[in-house]
């Protein structure tokens, strides 16, 4: 079910809620084995159980992530190599190179079209190979395994669907070129992927 159809149907008219500070945010009735979060906002605790199903363990009120957040990234393998060549805008040490490899296969619960075949990607990363871009890596390696960096849907670039897509987490996919070529020079890169992955419970 939709929790937040499911919210509004209780409503009398648009933009108007019953719900009263004794109530659940969720089904908008007296709490049942009421459990609350760090946030500080409250819930059932079979509403909010059926929350971290739907959305993952993040309060559906505002959105503070509470534990491991996980994603729905098919099974795959995530593997980096370095290579002396320098980057540009990082000309005084090497290259991580990170090579992702998820093979297609059939859609679960979890995808948009359970049962339909989803067609897999392999792509390949760059980092500057000093203590920031390390430093990147190894949180990328815990939102892989937390199965976030990956999803399936439709492609943005091809408009391919049921294949796997990048999953919110933006990624140097050329060496150079700059931002307009997902590639170097582009000196707030490291700040702005460690924010995506902040924003993912990652730091």
């Amino acid at each position: 079910m939709n929790l937040w159809r499911f919210v509004s149907s209780r409503n009398t008219k648009p933009g108007t809620s019953l719900r009263k500070e004794d109530d659940c945010p969720i089904c908008i009735d007296k709490f049942t084995d009421a459990e609350k979060l760090k946030c500080g906002h409250e819930f059932c605790r079979g509403c909010l159980q059926q929350s971290i199903k739907s959305m993952g363990e993040i309060c559906p009120v505002c959105k503070e992530i509470f534990g491991a957040l996980r994603g729905n990234q098919p099974k795959g393998n995530m593997s980096n190599r370095t290579s002396k060549w320098s980057l540009p805008g990082f000309s005084h040490c090497g290259t991580i190179e990170i090579l992702y490899d998820i093979p297609g296969g059939v859609q679960t619960e979890e995808h948009p079209n359970p049962g339909a075949y989803f067609s897999g990607t392999r792509r390949l990363a760059y980092l500057p190979d000093n203590a920031e871009g390390r430093r990147v890596l190894q949180l990328l390696e815990r939102a892989f395994h937390q199965r976030l960096i990956f999803t399936v849907g439709t492609s943005i670039t091809t408009g391919a669907e049921n294949t796997v897509i990048w999953n919110d987490i933006h990624h140097k996919t050329s060496r150079d070129g700059g931002p307009q070529c997902y590639g170097y020079p582009d000196p707030d890169y490291l700040k702005r992927v460690k924010e995506e992955l902040k924003a993912k419970g990652i730091e």
